[in-house]
């Protein structure tokens, strides 16, 4: 609930300027609550962090910040998801690097869907465009979520063709879910919302920084059992998510293309480096026969990644 002492206690955490990940981590294993965490003296913090990270955690997160996100909690489509929750992503707790709270716009319960994420190149050909759309389709119809960062070309492809299916989709972003990039999207990003969902990891009024990108990548690869390059030229960003998925023990597919497109020498590279080759999305559902069991956490269960143990709401 927006106004929970937990909730705002796990903003706040969330929102203290230079406290990252890891050292949110690190605080929350040894005092065992984020309002543990608020509530500790500054010097038991130092002996945990560094002392300018132990004094940004005494001082708290700014006051408009948070308000600003309580606010934003009373819609009824809005969502904080934390650590300690029972839907956090499953598939995150073996990342390097999970997010302490995500903010979920739309679906809630499509967070542990069975998921793929299809991903390429944003000045992707009319034929790219069409196979993004045409996979996400065939996949979605077969009860896969389709996993994708909302990006112009493959991206927005991907997304319509999963909305139109059976499944749904899930848009990762890297901004604030206030804002929504690019603002072309922005009815995608309401289709979304309504029928699919959008996440973040960033507090609301984050911008589109460029590092923002990398770091949302790692959560769109991390969320699914399998990533698909669709095109992607030897620049693209969408090879950082194919590498990073690689790195997560996840199933890397890629489309092939002609020798002569530059949109295709990025899918060519993942192949040479170990990629499934596919031509047909039953291509892909055969290679993931045996890997998307259903769900077996409840929220009663005591919860376990490679660091991380969980007993309820409050703690780890």
């Amino acid at each position: 609930m927006p106004g929970d002492t937990s909730i705002k206690a796990w903003l706040t955490l969330g929102l203290i300027r230079g406290l990252g990940g890891e050292g949110a981590r690190h605080l929350l294993r040894e005092f065992g609550s984020p309002e543990a965490v608020l509530a500790a003296p500054s010097e038991r913090l130092k002996s945990v962090v560094k002392p300018q990270i132990a004094q940004a955690v005494s001082n708290g997160a700014n006051d408009d910040a948070l308000n600003t996100a309580l606010l934003w909690l009373t819609d009824e489509q809005n969502h904080l998801v934390t650590l300690a929750d029972s839907d956090y992503p499953e598939a995150l707790f073996n990342i390097i690097d999970p997010p302490i709270l995500l903010y979920v716009k739309g679906r809630r319960d499509l967070l542990n869907a069975k998921s793929l994420a299809i991903v390429g190149s944003r000045h992707a050909t009319p034929q790219g465009i069409d196979n993004a759309g045409q996979f996400a389709n065939i996949l979605s119809d077969a009860g896969l979520c389709i996993i994708s960062g909302m990006a112009h070309g493959i991206d927005a492809a991907a997304h319509k063709g999963a909305l139109r299916g059976a499944g749904s989709s899930i848009a990762v972003v890297g901004t604030g879910l206030d804002k929504v990039y690019p603002a072309a999207n922005r009815d995608l990003a309401h289709w979304l919302a309504k029928e699919g969902a959008l996440i973040s990891e960033f507090p609301l009024g984050t911008p589109p920084l460029a590092g923002n990108f990398p770091r949302r990548n790692r959560l769109i690869s991390g969320m699914s059992v399998g990533c698909l390059v669709v095109e992607a030229s030897l620049q693209s960003g969408s090879l950082i998510t194919a590498r990073q998925a690689m790195e997560q023990g996840r199933d890397v597919f890629a489309i092939p293309g002609s020798i002569h497109s530059p949109q295709s020498r990025g899918c060519h590279k993942l192949i040479k480096q170990g990629a499934k080759l596919v031509e047909t999305a039953q291509d892909i559902l055969e290679e993931l026969t045996g890997l998307l069991p259903p769900p077996t956490y409840s929220g009663t269960q005591i919860r376990s990644g490679p660091e991380y143990r969980f007993t309820g709401t409050n703690g780890l």
